[in-house]
């Protein structure tokens, strides 16, 4: 049995890109594992700089105070519903727009693109938009966070382009010769041929549904309505104004309140992000495959 031998080219091109590979990999490995030791470690070592790799005085102090407040399990809850309500609605206007701008004898399409590609460019802005929501009876609802943002151009783009690709015109004109109709081929052929790019697009839309945040801020005004992030920034600023008022008590409880606050962020961090680190193994695979696939054609 033969082996391929490698000229010295080879190996210094192989040998440069592991170094580069290994290099990459530390850059994005390392605040990830800082974060998550930090989270872990007393607040005082944090403050001084002893933290770099791995937990020092390890202490669920910052967990404990995180947990302890109430409205986060409601917050949870929230965003759960949000992220779950907004990716389904998300997907379904998506994939229909997708699939039927994918049809090459579609009427008038250009127009629907070019329709479509007007959005991207220009926004009302913030006070014609609250106005709008206004009207439209949104303000202080959980619908507020979920309709207005039912579909994102970019991914009807993406998406149509992944079934130009995967569902050619001549299998849709044998199912219409069959007597098949366009939704019975929309739920029957095009869905399961779009496997990859439906979980893509779960991905891009949950992840933004998980961290949204901004939007909760100017339309929501219940306490209990308010996503994880909306509640997690509370924490972060009681626990501010907390060191406040202790500062003109005792300054070494100050200084360890103060010193706590600062901690506290990096539980936060961990708790925001977990759910959707948790999530992403199972869609890696059909990630690369979805963007790419839906790439090859404009």
């Amino acid at each position: 049995m033969s082996t391929v031998k490698r000229s010295r080219a080879d190996t210094l091109f192989v040998a440069v890109n592991f170094v580069i590979l290994a290099l990459v990999a530390i850059v994005v490995a390392y605040p990830i594992i800082y974060v998550l030791s930090a989270s872990f470690s007393d607040p005082i070592a944090i403050t001084e700089g002893r933290v770099f790799l791995l937990p020092v005085g390890v202490t669920l102090e910052n967990y404990k105070l995180v947990f302890g407040y109430g409205q986060l399990w409601r917050g949870y809850l929230n965003s759960l519903f949000y992220t779950v309500a907004g990716t389904a609605l998300n997907l379904i206007l998506t994939m229909l727009m997708a699939f039927s701008l994918s049809e090459k004898n579609l009427p008038l399409k250009k127009l629907f693109m070019g329709l479509l590609t007007f959005t991207m460019l220009f926004s009302g802005g913030l006070i014609p938009s609250y106005l709008l929501m206004k009207n439209l009876g949104l303000i202080d609802t959980v619908w507020v966070l979920i309709i207005p943002g039912g579909v994102a151009v970019y991914n009807v783009i993406v998406s149509r382009t992944f079934m130009e690709s995967n569902v050619p015109q001549e299998l849709r004109e044998a199912t219409q010769i069959d007597g098949c109709s366009d939704f019975r081929m929309f739920v029957s052929i095009a869905l399961p041929l779009s496997g990859a790019i439906i979980a893509v697009m779960a991905l891009f839309y949950g992840t933004a549904h998980w961290g949204e945040y901004f939007n909760a801020m100017i339309y929501l005004r219940t306490s209990r309505l308010l996503p994880l992030q909306v509640v997690l920034r509370n924490i972060l600023l009681l626990n501010s104004a907390d060191a406040g008022l202790i500062d003109s008590y005792d300054p070494e409880i100050a200084a360890r309140m103060e010193a706590l606050k600062n901690s506290l962020k990096y539980s936060i961090i961990v708790l925001a992000t977990l759910p959707m680190l948790a999530m992403y193994p199972f869609v890696q695979k059909y990630f690369v495959k979805g963007v790419m696939i839906g790439s090859i054609k404009g």
